[in-house]
């Protein structure tokens, strides 16, 4: 992997996520103000606006983020671009080589995915993101940055470390390297391949925070905020 692929599975994942991001995402404080400077609630702070999110909820956004259209077409970018480089070259190129690599950075994903979301429930966390209840760039830069490792308390709503967002990119190229990648790729390669997971991610909040892609977007409907799940899980169809 190159650096000009860390530059494009940054920029892949915020468009992906402008396409899918609906503007309300994060709630609005009990008092409706924001601040210039820091997110209305840090973390150890308890959230009185946070609305757990239900396990129909959890299970409902555990599917789309696994194996839904985003992941399918992250996947198919990202397999371009290792045919581009010609990485690993043992997968030889055109339509079979295409369909590994593919195949290969799909269930990359899932396996981080579930890794993510199963840990999180064992720990009772919510790890879905919030936009940030602030406003100014840097502010907004600054907690979609952090928000890659930081998870909400599901009782409480308060802000705390994430241990399965950190584990989550790891899990899915250890997963790889050891499991059907060419047997010269070790722990080194493994490290390197979740290293650019954890940056596909940040990109992935970026475009969460910053790009407005309308109410009647994909996920609008069905991810991120539980008020909104809640909200589409008893709407009538």
């Amino acid at each position: 992997m190159k650096p000009r692929r860390v530059i494009l599975m940054v920029v892949a994942s915020a468009m992906i996520s402008a396409a899918a991001m609906p503007f309300q995402a994060q709630s609005p404080g009990a008092s409706g103000e924001t601040s210039d400077a820091v997110a209305t609630t840090r973390i150890g702070d308890a959230d009185l606006s946070y609305q757990r999110p239900s396990q129909k909820a959890a299970l409902k956004n555990y599917m789309f983020d696994a194996f839904g259209p985003y992941p399918i077409f992250g996947a198919a970018f990202g397999a371009g671009v290792s045919q581009l480089g010609n990485s690993p070259p043992e997968w030889g190129e055109g339509a079979k080589g295409f369909g590994k690599q593919m195949g290969s950075d799909f269930a990359i994903g899932a396996t981080g995915t579930t890794v993510r979301y199963g840990l999180a429930e064992a720990l009772r966390q919510d790890t879905l993101y919030y936009r940030c209840d602030c406003r100014g760039f840097i502010p907004r830069m600054r907690h979609a940055i952090l928000s890659t490792l930081i998870a909400r308390r599901r009782e409480d709503g308060h802000q705390e470390f994430s241990v399965p967002a950190l584990l989550a990119p790891y899990a899915g190229s250890f997963t790889a390297v050891y499991g059907w990648y060419p047997d010269r790729f070790g722990a080194k390669d493994a490290f390197r391949i979740g290293n650019y997971g954890m940056l596909a991610h940040v990109g992935e909040n970026i475009g969460f925070e910053f790009v407005y892609s309308g109410p009647h977007s994909l996920l609008s409907r069905m991810h991120l905020t539980s008020s909104h799940v809640a909200q589409a899980e008893g709407a009538s169809h």
